[in-house]
């Protein structure tokens, strides 16, 4: 099943609480995206980090330059 975000709010380093459009919540920490590499890589900037936006179209974690997460993968 698929699920939108709808809202996420920055806690602390790369822990966000993220708000789905069921109402359900929780907290994830995405540092571990940076060892992905590639376009994640540039989460070692926590500004960079910080930028995190929702695709309304998508519901989906966005940053600058095209770089996002599904909702599948957020929690």
């Amino acid at each position: 099943m698929y699920y939108e975000i709808k809202d996420f709010k920055h806690l602390e380093d790369y822990k966000l609480e993220i708000l789905f459009d069921n109402g359900k919540r929780g907290i994830v920490d995405l540092k571990d995206y940076i060892k992905k590499g590639g376009v994640f890589s540039r989460f070692s900037d926590i500004e960079y980090f910080k930028k995190a936006y929702i695709n309304k179209e998508f519901g989906v974690l966005c940053w600058p330059d095209e770089v996002d997460i599904a909702p599948e993968n957020s929690l």
